[in-house]
């Protein structure tokens, strides 16, 4: 995926953060789009297509969890990244954003460079995570890395990235142990920092959509699965 291919949507109602974050990500190379609400954001992205969407939570009209929400339930978009933007302090913004279906989270005010910087490493995941081709099979359980696609029981599964990403790693060693660190590593990269109750808001919407038993928590630890 080269940079001229690639295409970001940028969703903030601050015109000032939509013209510099948008000229210094058009500098780099990407292909930019912009959206002042959530509303305009959902019918940017079903015309752009977007590999990247950066969202802002507070804004009028249509605020960003919402507009999450409803993006992930558009198929054409199953592998778009989504990530948050949100004032320091929100921290409940943070759980709502993954309970809606978000891949990361950065916090603002951020530097442009360093959110180009973020950009990238979000980017690379993607691209690291699109080259595992494999399949994994366990049980009554299919985990189809390149269609990102989970089958159970005959029954298609339909994941946001993130909760995809760290269930393909645990189910790739049933069993194992897995640590936190190891885990936030792997799932969101070295480059991004997410805060401490990532995994477990991600494992407990997994659960609830596989199966409260193949996710174990080891205390202190990690968690591994279980078939």
């Amino acid at each position: 995926m080269n940079k001229n291919d690639t295409k970001i949507l940028l969703v903030d109602d601050e015109p000032d953060i939509l013209e510099i974050v948008g000229y210094n990500l058009s500098s780099e190379g990407y292909q930019v789009f912009t959206a002042k609400n959530g509303k305009i954001a959902i019918t940017e992205a079903k015309k752009h297509l977007p590999h990247l969407i950066i969202l802002d939570v507070m804004m009028p009209v249509m605020d960003g969890v919402e507009a999450c929400e409803k993006l992930r339930t558009i198929p054409q978009l199953s592998e778009t990244i989504i990530t948050f933007l949100t004032a320091r302090g929100e921290d409940y913004s943070q759980v709502a954003g993954f309970e809606a279906g978000a891949d990361d989270y950065i916090t603002k005010p951020i530097k442009p460079k360093l959110l180009v910087s973020k950009v990238k490493a979000l980017l690379r995941r993607f691209k690291e995570t699109r080259n595992e081709s494999s399949e994994i099979t366990i049980g009554n359980l299919t985990i189809n890395r390149e269609e990102y696609k989970i089958i159970k029981e005959g029954t298609v599964i339909n994941l946001p990235r993130k909760e995809f990403e760290l269930l393909a790693l645990l189910a790739s060693k049933p069993g194992k142990v897995f640590k936190r660190e190891d885990i936030l590593n792997h799932v969101w990269g070295n480059d991004v920092v997410v805060g401490g109750r990532t995994i477990d808001v991600h494992i407990r919407k997994l659960r609830e959509k596989i199966g409260d038993d193949s996710f174990k928590t080891v205390k202190g630890v990690g968690y591994k699965f279980e078939a």
